[in-house]
C-alpha cells in the first residue's frame, strides 16, 4: 500500500506536520495507518472477502501551569494535511482547560529508544486477500471432504498490518509494523447436534494448516457421538491452552500495579502495599511478556494514546523489555508507569503486548495427559467470562462447543455445558499438573489480545458451578 493512499498524504508529514504547528510545552502524534484482510465461510462455502485501509491520528498536547502539567489530548480518522491544525488547536484547548495531570513526567528523549528503533521512512506495511493464499488453496479441498463427511464448517480468517508512526517535540520518531492475525473454524455435524472449535494465532498464515483443523474438529465431533449428562460440582479438569488463555489474559489485564496499591485488586496485599514477592503458585510457574518472543513479537515501545493506571502519555516511546510477572511460582511484578512506579516503589514495567506461560516441571502435551487421566473432564473452550469479586479475581463464565468426559485415560463421550466459578490466581495454587507451552489462541478474548502462548492444565477440583442449557 502505497503511503499516501489513504489521504493523499505521507503518514510521516502528517506527523511532521502537526509538530511544527504545535505551539504547546510538549507534544506527541500518533499515526497509526491499518490495512486489513479478511475471509469467511459458512456451511462449507466461501461467503465474503474484504481489504479495509485507514488512519488514526492521536496528537498529546502538555502545557505547563503553576498547579502542574495539563494534557489534552484528540484522536480522529484518516486525517489529511488540511486538517491537522484543527485536531492540534483541539488537543492544545484541551489542554489549557483540563486538570494537571498526576502522571506528568518529561517526555521521552530518542537517546532513551531502544537500539535498532530505525525505519522512520519507511511506507506502511501492507496486507490483501494474497496472504490467504496457502490457506485459501487448502479451503477447497477441507470443503469438499468436510461435505462428503456430513460436516459442517463455519469461521473466518483475519489478517492486519498496523504501522505505527511515533513524533515527539523532544525528536523521538519511531515507526513499528504490527501484524496481528487468526483463524477461528468451528465444525459442526449436519443436524447441527454437536459442534467443536479450533482457533490459531498467527502473524502471516504461513503456519496455519488447514487439514490439521479439520482434522482436529473431526476428532472432537467423533468424541461427541456418545452424549452423558452430568450434575454440576467439582470436578478432575484438563483445560486446554486455549482456555487457559482467556483465564490468563483476564488476570494480566488486572495485574496492574496502581489498582493493587489503592487496595482494588487480588494482587492488593493486605494491610496495604502489593503482593509483589509472595508465592501465587506451588508449581514452578513462569508467567513472562516479551516483545521479541518467536511467532509472539508485538511492539518495542509504548505507544499510548490515553492515560490510565495501566499506561501514560508521558511514557510513550518507553522501550518495552522482557519481563518476568511471575517466576518460580512468586509474583515479581505488575504493570507499572513511570508514575506509578514512583508510587509504588517497584520497578517500571510497562505492559507488552504478549503474554506466555510455562512450568519448570512440564514434560507431556495435552494427549498425554488425558491418557493419565483416570476420571475427569477435557474442555475445549470458555466463553462469557464475566467478574464477579475483583478482590479476589472470581470469574464466572459458560464451556462452550465441546466438553468430553475421560474415562480409563480415552475420551469417551460429551458431556453437557457448564456455568464456572473459579478465579485464576486461585487456580494456580491449585493446579496439579501444567503441560508444555504452545501458542494458542483464546476463545473469547482473541480478538482483544490474539498473541498468547500458555500449558494445558489439570485442576483436581475445577468448580462446575451449575449445569448451563447452552449448546
Amino acid at each position: 500500500m502505497s503511503s499516501t493512499t489513504v489521504t493523499g498524504v505521507k503518514a510521516q508529514d502528517v506527523v511532521e506536520r502537526a509538530l511544527q504547528l504545535s505551539t504547546s510545552d510538549g507534544c506527541v502524534v500518533i499515526a497509526q495507518e491499518s490495512s486489513e484482510a479478511n475471509l469467511r465461510w459458512a456451511a462449507n462455502t466461501l461467503t465474503t472477502n474484504g481489504v479495509m485501509r485507514g488512519r488514526q491520528l492521536t496528537v498529546i498536547a502538555t502545557i505547563g501551569g503553576s498547579e502542574g502539567t495539563a494534557t489534552g489530548v484528540v484522536s480522529r480518522s484518516n486525517v489529511g494535511l488540511d486538517q491537522v491544525e484543527s485536531l492540534v488547536r483541539a488537543a492544545e484547548e484541551a489542554a489549557r482547560t483540563g486538570r494537571s495531570a498526576e502522571d506528568a513526567r518529561p517526555l521521552i528523549t530518542p537517546d532513551q529508544l531502544p537500539a535498532g528503533a530505525q525505519g522512520w521512512e519507511e511506507e506502511p506495511a501492507e496486507t490483501s486477500i494474497g496472504v490467504f493464499g496457502q490457506l485459501a488453496s487448502t479451503l477447497g479441498e477441507v470443503f469438499l471432504d468436510a461435505r462428503a463427511a456430513g460436516r459442517e464448517l463455519f469461521g473466518f480468517a483475519e489478517h492486519q498490518l498496523h504501522t505505527t508512526y511515533l513524533g515527539t517535540s523532544t525528536g523521538v520518531r519511531v515507526r513499528h509494523a504490527q501484524p496481528t492475525g487468526r483463524i477461528e473454524v468451528t465444525g459442526k455435524t449436519a443436524d447441527w447436534s454437536r459442534s467443536s472449535w479450533v482457533g490459531h494465532s498467527t502473524r502471516d498464515f504461513s503456519d496455519i494448516d488447514m487439514a490439521a483443523v479439520d482434522a482436529e474438529l473431526t476428532r472432537r465431533l467423533g468424541w461427541a457421538k456418545r452424549r452423558v449428562d452430568l450434575d454440576a460440582g467439582r470436578y478432575e479438569t484438563l483445560l486446554p491452552p486455549s482456555a487457559v488463555a482467556d483465564l490468563m489474559a483476564y488476570m494480566y489485564w488486572t495485574a496492574v500495579a496502581r489498582d493493587a496499591d489503592d487496595g482494588r485488586t487480588v494482587f492488593s496485599r493486605q494491610g496495604g502495599g502489593t503482593r509483589v514477592g509472595e508465592r501465587l503458585a506451588t508449581k514452578p510457574l513462569r508467567v513472562w511478556s516479551d516483545p521479541a518472543a518467536e511467532g509472539l513479537q508485538c511492539d518495542p515501545v509504548v505507544f499510548a494514546t490515553s492515560s490510565g493506571s495501566s499506561q501514560s502519555v508521558f511514557d510513550n516511546g518507553l522501550p518495552i523489555s522482557e519481563t518476568d510477572w511471575i517466576a518460580d511460582g512468586e509474583l515479581k511484578a505488575l504493570i507499572q508507569t513511570r508514575h506509578s512506579a514512583e508510587l509504588t516503589g517497584l520497578p517500571m514495567t510497562p505492559g507488552v503486548d504478549n503474554l506466555l506461560m510455562g512450568s519448570a516441571d512440564a514434560t507431556r502435551g495435552l494427549d498425554e495427559m488425558v491418557a493419565d487421566t483416570s476420571r475427569g473432564l477435557l474442555l475445549t473452550c470458555l466463553w462469557y467470562i464475566r467478574e464477579v469479586e475483583p478482590q479476589t479475581l472470581l470469574l464466572t463464565g459458560l464451556t462452550r462447543d465441546g466438553v468430553y468426559l475421560v474415562e480409563g485415560g480415552e475420551v469417551v463421550a460429551e458431556v453437557n455445558n457448564f456455568r464456572f466459578n473459579e478465579s485464576p490466581v486461585d487456580l494456580m495454587g491449585r493446579l496439579t499438573e501444567v503441560g508444555l507451552t504452545q501458542r494458542t489462541l483464546a476463545r473469547e478474548f482473541g480478538d482483544y489480545f490474539t498473541r498468547s502462548a500458555m500449558p494445558t492444565w489439570r485442576v483436581g477440583d475445577f468448580n462446575m458451578s451449575s449445569v448451563s442449557k447452552a449448546s
